[in-house]
């Protein structure tokens, strides 16, 4: 097909991809709303760092437990990434913040809960809509790490275990995602490529005779035109 017949075709069924790329931008407006002022979304971060205390022994041929202590250490730390993110944890603190009168669902502790780790060290974010309640929730947390640390792994024994707070919970509001900013201009041009689609398919589905080119085409011959105008 020529670039002269893609442009009749557009320019016979123009009102499908513009209309539906118009009733997509309108259905998208009411449903997101871009004229409201989005909710303010907060965040906080805070590192610790874990560890585990060497065992005092008074043999000298014994062996080196400063070497075992750091090992055991990062090996923790891997466990550790996983404990902050699973429902267990998100229900302790939930019960935490229960006892301040703060209602959190725990799975949305859960889900808002991101870690990392660099060596022993932990790395901890959370997101929530009301700033001083994700505050409660950092100290929440920081609280069940540090005192229920021999909840989680019983192996450690009651004194072995060391949980210390690097750097305090820093909260900071958080700023409206790429894909707030841009969801709708894509819906609008994801409605323009499919009024486009529909509008070839009822194109090619459509057996009408327009001028005598799709006539030659098939074999017949033309003896004379009736011009519109």
């Amino acid at each position: 097909m020529e670039l002269r017949q893609y442009w009749e075709l557009l320019r016979r069924r123009w009102w499908l991809p513009i209309g539906l790329m118009l009733l997509t931008a309108l259905f998208s407006a009411i449903q997101l709303k871009p004229w409201q002022t989005p909710a303010p979304s907060y965040h906080v971060s805070l590192r610790m760092l874990i560890g585990v205390n060497p065992q005092l022994t008074t043999d000298s041929t014994a062996f080196d437990t400063r070497y075992y202590a750091w090992l055991t250490s990062e090996y923790l730390v891997d466990d550790f990434t996983e404990v902050v993110r699973s429902s267990l944890f998100a229900q302790n603190v939930s019960k935490r913040l229960a006892a301040q009168q703060i209602e959190i669902p725990a799975n949305v502790i859960q889900g808002s809960a991101v870690s990392s780790k660099q060596h022993r060290i932990i790395t901890l974010s959370f997101s929530w809509g009301d700033r001083s309640q994700l505050e409660a929730m950092a100290d929440a947390v920081v609280a069940e790490l540090s005192e229920n640390v021999n909840f989680y792994f019983e192996q450690l024994g009651s004194n072995d275990s060391l949980v210390k707070l690097l750097d305090s919970p820093s909260i900071g509001e958080s700023t409206p995602g790429l894909r707030n900013r841009i969801e709708l201009p894509l819906r609008m041009i994801l409605g323009l490529i499919v009024g486009l689609g529909i509008a070839f398919l009822l194109d090619y589905l459509d057996l009408s005779v327009r001028n005598r080119q799709e006539l030659e085409a098939i074999g017949l011959t033309v003896l004379g035109e009736i011009p519109r105008e």
